[in-house]
């Protein structure tokens, strides 16, 4: 397998390819990315299957965008599976009976479906018909031997910078966007502020000059977001993997308090989310930063297509609501592989 990563920025019309010609170095801490250079390929939580990867580049090519229209179909139905709708049933009581309890302030609970690949384009085919759908999301593909290939269109940054000035965002809430005017209901206030207090925290230890704009409505292609955005400085330029230890994973992708929340996921998830809510992109202390949140996203296999998805688990949640959510959240790349022929 090669090692290879294709990006595009948000509303870019140009993405940019990767190219190495090496192994990706395999780092056991997130740490380990101060002052270093490249683009990080980073897990939820890091195992020796699953290591932090930092693809160092040998060619960067950056080329316009095609333009045109994807040639794959938006598809309305929802999962029919009752068996996976019974076991998203089934751990919803674990983690919601915790939050409940009041163990955990929030929890995220993610899910995992498996659809068959049944045509033979191109993985770039994939990703480029994903920017088109997708030109207000940072969509990337990535591939290595460690990781398996992935492809995503997030909407959410986790830290994004010039070498001087940085950015990162309070990203929590969802609802289907109907074009009319979104009226949110206090769970997802309650959820997005979580999300906002523990950046902002966060933020306090590492940075200076930090301004907090927000909240407002963040949209992603059919879906709507509550997010609030920071601006910052850091006290050390050079110590961006303190930081990125610190942040991720955000109770965005996790829950509150982190570290033992993320333990609670571990041990009660169904399946593993591996590189699903970590993140991914290029690393510079002294150039451009962007790293995206990992979120609508797949792994991609032989014959069939791993697609994750999750919502954020608070006291007032309801079952199927959540698992409406993540459906929701499921069909940004369950789309892309119904495709029509032309």
């Amino acid at each position: 397998m090669s090692v290879y990563a294709m990006f595009k920025l948000p509303r870019s019309g140009e993405y940019t390819k990767v190219l190495c010609h090496s192994e990706p170095e395999e780092l056991s801490s997130l740490k380990e990315l101060n002052g270093r250079e490249g683009f990080v390929i980073a897990p939820f939580q890091h195992t020796s299957e699953t290591p932090i990867l930092l693809l160092h580049p040998e060619e960067i090519i950056t080329a316009p965008l095609a333009s045109g229209t994807d040639n794959f179909v938006t598809n309305e139905c929802f999962a029919n599976d009752t068996e996976e709708r019974a076991q998203y049933g089934s751990v919803f009581s674990v983690f919601h009976s915790a939050v409940v309890g009041k163990r955990y302030a929030k929890l995220v609970l993610a899910r995992q479906t498996i659809v068959q690949r049944t045509d033979i384009r191109s993985l770039e085919e994939y990703f480029f018909s994903a920017c088109v759908r997708y030109p207000h999301q940072f969509v990337a593909l990535f591939s290595t031997p460690k990781s398996g290939t992935w492809l995503m269109a997030t909407p959410e940054i986790l830290l994004t910078g010039n070498g001087t000035e940085w950015q990162t965002m309070a990203l929590a809430g969802t609802m289907q966007h109907n074009g009319r005017a979104t009226e949110w209901s206090e769970k997802d206030r309650e959820e997005q502020r979580y999300v906002a207090d523990y950046i902002r925290t966060t933020l306090s230890n590492y940075a200076v000059d930090v301004k907090e704009a927000g909240v407002y409505d963040r949209y992603s292609a059919h879906l709507v977001h509550l997010c609030s955005d920071f601006r910052f400085f850091l006290k050390d330029k050079y110590a961006v993997g303190d930081l990125l230890d610190a942040l991720h994973p955000t109770p965005a992708v996790c829950g509150i308090p982190k570290e033992a929340a993320k333990a609670f996921i571990l041990e009660n998830e169904q399946s593993l989310r591996k590189y699903y809510s970590g993140f991914v992109g290029m690393l510079s202390p002294n150039g451009v930063t962007h790293l995206y949140v990992s979120l609508r996203c797949m792994q991609i296999e032989t014959d069939v297509c791993r697609l994750y998805a999750g919502s954020g688990i608070l006291s007032e949640s309801h079952e199927e609501a959540e698992w409406q959510e993540t459906e929701s959240k499921l069909s940004a790349m369950r789309n892309l592989l119904i495709f029509k022929n032309k």
